[in-house]
C-alpha cells in the first residue's frame, strides 16, 4: 500500500493542501453554491479597485472557436466591499484566501494594500494589467521597469506576500518575471488573457463593445505553457500556471513545466465544479504513477 499522497504546496510562505485555485475574474460568491471551497487550494475572487467601478460597455463576452473573449473591465464593487462582504464570507471556508487587487496608480495600491493589512488575506496577486493613467494609459504589466517600480511600491507597505500576475502581451515575459522578482515579489501567475478581437460580418461591427478583449480558453494552453516553463527557468520564486487548464492533465502538464500551482478560469463556466475533478484527477495521476508527494512533478520536464 503506498504512504498518503501529499498535494502540498507553499507560495509566499503561504501552505496550501493542494495546488488548485480558481482564476480571478471567473470566481464569486455564487461559485461555493457548485463545489467545495475547503478543498481547494486557495479561493481568489475577481479583482477589485480602490472604488466600485462598472466596467465596459456591453457587449463584454464572446465565445470563439476554442476559447472566449472577454471585455468586462474590472467590473467591481471596490475595497470596502470585498473587506466587508466578500472575504467574510469565503473566511468560512478554511482555505486561503488571495485578494487580487487592481488599481491605475501606485498611490491607489498602496491605499488598498495597507487596508488588506489589517484583514486575514493570505495573500495579494497584483494585477498589473491596468493601464497606467500617470503614464499614458500603458499597462504597467508590460514594461519591466513599470513592473520593477508598482512591486516594489506595493512591497514596501504590504505585510501579505505577493504575487505579480504577468500579462503574454509583451516581448519577453521572463524579463516582466525577472523585474518583479527583484522587486520583491513572493510568486508570479502567468498568464493573464491575450489581447484578441472578433468581428460580426454582416454588421461589419466589433462584436465586443470595447473592441478588443481578452482571449482565454483551451486555445491559449500551449502559448501559456511555453511562457510558464520559459519563466521557471529564470526565477528563484514560486510561479503559478494559467491558461485553457481544463483538467487533471492539463494542470499536471503546467506541474512539469515548473508551476508550483495552477489556476483555472474559462473552464469553470462550462464545469462550475470543475476544480474538484482536477484535484482528483492529480491524485489519481500520482497513484499510477506511484508518486507520494507532488514536489516529484514540479519542475519534472525530462529534456534529452
Amino acid at each position: 500500500m503506498m504512504e498518503r499522497i501529499s498535494l502540498k504546496v507553499n507560495i509566499g510562505g503561504v501552505e496550501l493542501k493542494n495546488p488548485v485555485m480558481p482564476a480571478s475574474g471567473t470566481f464569486g460568491v455564487e461559485s461555493a453554491d457548485y463545489l467545495d471551497c475547503r478543498k481547494l487550494g486557495a479561493i481568489l475572487p475577481k479583482s477589485f479597485t480602490l472604488n466600485p467601478q462598472q466596467g465596459n460597455p456591453p457587449p463584454r463576452v464572446v465565445e470563439t472557436s476554442c476559447g472566449m473573449l472577454n471585455a468586462v473591465g474590472i467590473q467591481n464593487k471596490g475595497l470596502e466591499y470585498f473587506i466587508n462582504v466578500t472575504l467574510p464570507f469565503f473566511e468560512t471556508f478554511d482555505t486561503p484566501v488571495i485578494a487580487s487587487v487592481s488599481a491605475y496608480s501606485e498611490e491607489d495600491f498602496k491605499t488598498i494594500i495597507r487596508e488588506l493589512n489589517k484583514t486575514k488575506t493570505a495573500l495579494i496577486e497584483l494585477n498589473i494589467s491596468c493601464p497606467n493613467l500617470k503614464e499614458g494609459g500603458k499597462a504597467f504589466g508590460t514594461s519591466a521597469e513599470e513592473t520593477y517600480k508598482i512591486v516594489k511600491a506595493a512591497k514596501s507597505v504590504s505585510e501579505i506576500p505577493l504575487i505579480t500576475k504577468l500579462s503574454p502581451n509583451v516581448t519577453d515575459i521572463t524579463e516582466i518575471a525577472l523585474a518583479a522578482e527583484s522587486a520583491g515579489s513572493d510568486a508570479v501567475s502567468l498568464i493573464n488573457t491575450f489581447l484578441g478581437m472578433a468581428i460580426d460580418i454582416n454588421t461589419m461591427r466589433p462584436k465586443l463593445g470595447n473592441i478588443t478583449g481578452g482571449l482565454s480558453g483551451p486555445a491559449i494552453k500551449p502559448l501559456a505553457l511555453r511562457m510558464v516553463w520559459q519563466v521557471a527557468q529564470k526565477v528563484k520564486i514560486p510561479v503559478i500556471g494559467i491558461g485553457g487548464i481544463a483538467s487533471g492533465a492539463d494542470a499536471i502538464e503546467f506541474l512539469l513545466a515548473g508551476a508550483t500551482a495552477v489556476q483555472i478560469g474559462t473552464s469553470s463556466f462550462a464545469e462550475p465544479n470543475i476544480m474538484e475533478r482536477i484535484i482528483s484527477e492529480i491524485e489519481d495521476y500520482m497513484r499510477e504513477k506511484n508518486i507520494s508527494d507532488i514536489h516529484e512533478i514540479i519542475g519534472g520536464l525530462k529534456i534529452g
